[in-house]
């Protein structure tokens, strides 16, 4: 069977399912790695949550949220899950709506138990799909998030 217009993108191409197609992708890649969470106790959430604070000194909830790719209900949650396991230590700031989260020595130490097997599945995937196309991929992901993010503040700042 053959196209009627080459330049005509087919409709699994089309625009309107890259959600979809970036949603797979991401499954893809998350059924691998969900066995060394779940080795460690760790939901896909948590491991986000922790990376981010062994990257940060101290950083605001709000931030954190932001950073971690975590909706503020669920980070709640979450926060409060990891601040009974001992992982993270919660402060308060001058504000009192503001807590400042960090980790604690015990969260560092999961963060660098979980990492050689976190390590192991991106190294795989890099096997299989290729290291040079994972790059060109990654690269272009983050080139569309930021021309997205530039345009959304364009179109900000045109409304207002």
């Amino acid at each position: 069977m053959t196209r009627e217009d080459p330049d005509v993108p087919s409709p699994a191409a089309s625009p309107r399912n890259l959600p979809g197609a970036l949603l797979r992708a991401r499954e893809a890649v998350m059924e691998r790695l969900r066995p060394v969470l779940r080795a460690h106790d760790l939901t896909e959430q948590q491991w986000r949550v922790l990376r981010t604070l062994s990257g940060v000194e101290e950083i605001e909830v709000t931030g954190l949220a932001r950073k971690a790719f975590v909706r503020p209900p669920s980070l709640s949650r979450i926060l409060r899950d990891l601040t009974a396991r001992g992982l993270i230590a919660r402060r308060s700031a001058d504000d009192l709506r503001c807590g400042l989260i960090s980790i604690t020595p015990d969260g560092l130490a999961l963060i660098q138990a979980a990492a050689p097997g976190a390590a192991a599945v991106g190294a795989e995937i890099a096997r299989l799909y290729g290291a040079g196309r994972l790059q060109r991929l990654t690269a272009l992901l983050e080139e569309l998030e930021a021309v997205l993010a530039q345009q959304g503040a364009q179109s900000m700042i045109g409304s207002g």
